[in-house]
């Protein structure tokens, strides 16, 4: 009989050697003469375990890792397709208890089966969000949206339903369903996860808002460096085509929505919905004014609806479950749940799905298990490079977009960089200030010009000269590119530069 090994595909486990591994498993069980069936899965998100392979045995999946190449020898020599003991075992997968004190709604497919086999998504609950789509009036779906308390999870947190709301009532002979699949920001890697591990759920959410705002046509505008992602989704495309989940034909209903994927060219401002309208036009990537917002003058002049990858993920399970479930988890007006993803500083990186509320301290310390130096975690950058630095004294705060808000930080795309106390949180904010003059569009002179500025007056301060005025002429310089800039690029860079000399002046005065 034969065993079903689990392997990875996705782009971080294959940068640590899945590959390799799953080829060395292949191989020597062969050789040995049992059999194995290998099934290439997408990623848990522990990647601090990567390559995770799991095996299925009667009792559960049992995971070993991180395995080698050097380790596949060992393993099946200690018997581990029936979940036999290893240095490398870990026990019942779903029992790890990073992965079990999760609460994973959007995720709960990842990692669990081939992200390209369409029976196995439908075995896992796949399509029923748009199955009752189907059977619901466009403002019924609108209005399940609502009630979930959805925001969008790509930064500024805007009310789902609000937005298609406002799609749905512009008149209009044509709409659009954009996806903004362009992951920029530092420390995130959500986005890719879903893409590489789910992305039928991804296609499935963008179905069902199109059939909410009354739109045929979709785009997914992903970034360039993600080669796997743009693979996997354009072969996820074809194979909803083929089946009857896109075209025409939706399902037999004779509701029509067509989707294509669409490659972004490297620059970070297209993360801006405006810039990103504009380069898929086929246009220079720059910041449109607003309004008109794009639900109302969007793509092509049409209305519009711009969402993330996460934001639209999240819908099949809305619909599927009713707008109540989603809204159950959480707290205030952060409703569901938030994807997180650990990086810089930490011992253990990877993805958690968790309902707002946790606080930084348990996300650092009891999913992330410290810093990966052992020495004491000085700050964190939340909300990608552009949100603000919170330090060690404020990590009883909780992940909560009003409570982030509040003390001048963002949750944005859910990305949480960790630093130690070796860190100079000078040299970070100088920092900010190049990454906004090396990313800029130009198009608004405060960002143009104003980053440019502050990366001479950092190196002046750090030179000694005339540290005090030169300290007021930064925070002047700072209000002025957040209050005058046309969008979130110049107008969000002082974030981590203020959070610095306010948190960390000590470091602006050696």
């Amino acid at each position: 009989m034969s065993v079903r090994v689990f392997v990875p595909s996705d782009t971080t486990a294959v940068s640590v050697g899945a590959d390799r591994v799953a080829k060395q498993i292949q191989q020597q069980a062969q050789a040995a003469g049992l059999e194995v069936t290998l099934v290439r899965n997408g990623s848990r998100g522990l990647f601090y375990l990567e390559p995770l392979v799991e095996v299925e045995t009667p009792t559960g999946r049992w995971a070993y890792g991180p395995v080698t190449v050097a380790d596949v020898p060992s393993l099946l020599a200690a018997n581990f397709l029936q979940g036999g003991p290893h240095p490398l075992a870990l026990g019942l997968t779903d029992q790890i208890p990073y992965l079990a004190n999760q609460e994973r709604l959007t995720f709960a497919r990842v990692g669990l089966t081939d992200p390209l086999c369409l029976s196995a998504y439908a075995s896992l609950g796949g399509w029923q969000g748009l199955q009752r789509a189907l059977q619901l009036a466009a403002a019924e779906i609108v209005a399940q949206v609502k009630t979930s308390g959805l925001r969008g999870r790509g930064g500024a947190a805007f009310p789902t339903g609000i937005k298609w709301q406002t799609v749905l009532d512009t008149p209009a002979s044509q709409k659009y369903i954009v996806c903004n699949a362009d992951e920029g920001d530092s420390g995130t890697f959500a986005d890719r996860l879903l893409m590489e591990g789910d992305p039928y759920c991804l296609i499935e959410g963008m179905i069902i808002a199109g059939l909410a705002v009354g739109a045929t046509q979709g785009y997914i505008y992903l970034r360039s460096e993600y080669p796997r992602c743009w693979r996997t989704l354009n072969e996820a495309i074809a194979r909803c085509q083929a089946a009857g989940w896109l075209g025409d034909d939706i399902a037999g209903s004779g509701r029509r929505f067509h989707l294509e994927v669409r490659l972004g060219a490297g620059s970070y401002i297209c993360g801006e919905e405006t810039a990103l309208l504009e380069s898929l036009e086929g246009k220079r990537g720059e910041v449109r004014a607003k309004p008109p917002l794009p639900a109302h003058v969007g793509l092509f002049g049409q209305p519009t609806v711009v969402n993330n990858v996460i934001t639209l993920a999240a819908v099949p399970l809305i619909l599927s479950h009713g707008g109540q479930h989603y809204h159950d988890y959480g707290l205030g007006r952060s409703r569901g749940t938030l994807t997180l993803q650990l990086s810089g500083n930490i011992r253990r990186p990877g993805l958690i799905e968790k309902a707002f509320g946790l606080t930084l301290h348990e996300l650092l310390y009891d999913y992330g298990g410290g810093s990966a130096s052992g020495r004491p975690i000085r700050a964190v950058q939340a909300g990608g490079p552009l949100g603000a630095y919170i330090p060690a004294h404020d990590f009883d705060l909780p992940l909560d977009y009003e409570a982030f808000q509040a003390r001048g930080a963002m949750i944005g795309h859910g990305g949480i960089v960790a630093f130690d106390d070796t860190v100079d949180m000078r040299q970070m904010a100088r920092f900010a200030m190049e990454f906004c003059a090396e990313e800029s569009c130009g198009k608004c002179t405060p960002c143009r010009i104003g980053s440019v500025r502050g990366v001479e007056v950092i190196d002046r301060i750090t030179q000694g000269v005339e540290r005090e005025a030169n300290i007021v002429l930064l925070e002047s310089l700072c209000d002025t590119m957040q209050h005058g800039s046309l969008c979130a690029m110049g107008g969000m860079t002082p974030f981590p530069v203020v959070s610095a000399l306010k948190h960390f002046p000590e470091d602006f005065e050696r």
